[in-house]
């Protein structure tokens, strides 16, 4: 079984918002994961779905593989740099405000 990935890295969306979107299409074929991203209301399943898209061309550039016959082997999203940033409070105080970032990788394989 051929095997293509691809790595988006840096993406402004939290680790645990982007693993929602990530369970959507885990296990499923490619077409039916991209009408599930496409249609899903979540910031981080637009994101996810062009990394998906890159995955896609690299099967069918590098492997040869048709559509109809990928399917998703493996979605991972890790957490990636946290920028960090302060806010105002009362009496001269401040609050840290933690700004998470995300890195996906998804892996699609052929099935012939």
């Amino acid at each position: 079984m051929k095997k293509a990935k691809s790595i988006t890295k840096h993406v402004r969306v939290s680790p645990y918002k982007a693993r929602l979107a990530a369970g959507l299409i885990r296990g499923l074929k490619v077409q039916d994961a991209l009408i599930q991203l496409k249609h899903s209301n979540l910031k981080s399943s637009k994101l996810l779905e062009k990394t998906l898209n890159s995955a896609i061309a690299n099967a069918e550039t590098q492997l040869e593989a048709r559509l109809e016959d990928l399917k998703i082997d493996e979605v991972r999203v890790d957490g990636g740099p946290i920028i960090k940033r302060a806010k105002a409070r009362s009496k001269g105080g401040r609050v840290p405000v933690n700004k998470r970032t995300s890195h996906f990788m998804v892996v699609v394989s052929s099935e012939k």
